[in-house]
């Protein structure tokens, strides 16, 4: 008995229908992680303040992360006014080394390993000088290098991440009693 070319046609609608279901059935992939979480605990100070950033590392990869470094520096915006003043005071955290040598930027390398999907942090606090420039447009704000190796040592990925500003906001005047 000949098949048809309907017949083929249609054997071969139903065996490919069949795969795209399967294919289908296979689980959903997780959206990926981003292995640096930033968060800044004011987006205004007034000078004398301390804010504290906190910079959370995820291993992203299948394997473990054996050296994570991370920096953190100043913007060109903060660094080219000279009136704006700072200086970081700490640097606390999952670190094996964590330094702020210059009181203008800070570095950390993470307690290592980090098992996938595991997260480190570090919180770097930094004061704005109590005789800072203040007002509109005086701002104090980063961005951090992240660098980190993994699947042996064999592999490794980095990048630069922005981290949230500061406003420099003015101490408000005290009210004059008029007595």
């Amino acid at each position: 008995m000949r098949r048809t070319t309907l017949g083929r046609l249609s054997l071969s609608a139903a065996l490919a229908s069949v795969v795209a279901l399967l294919g289908l059935a296979q689980p959903a992939s997780a959206a990926p992680v981003e292995p640096m979480s930033i968060t800044v605990d004011k987006t205004s100070a007034t000078p004398g303040s301390t804010v504290n950033i906190t910079l959370k590392f995820t291993n992203d990869q299948a394997t473990n992360a054996q050296f994570v470094y991370q920096s953190i520096q100043p913007t060109y915006a903060t660094t080219s006014d000279p009136a704006v003043k700072y200086a970081f005071t700490t640097c606390t955290g999952d670190t094996s080394s964590c330094t702020v040598p210059t009181k203008q930027s800070g570095a950390a390398v993470f307690n290592a390993p980090v098992l996938p999907g595991a997260s480190k942090t570090v919180t770097m606090s930094y004061q704005i000088a109590a005789d800072s420039a203040c007002g509109p447009s005086r701002r104090v704000e980063f961005y951090t290098y992240l660098y980190y190796e993994y699947q042996g040592g064999q592999l490794n990925k980095s990048g630069l991440f922005p981290v949230g500003g500061t406003d420099i906001a003015c101490k408000p005047a005290l009210a004059h009693s008029g007595r």
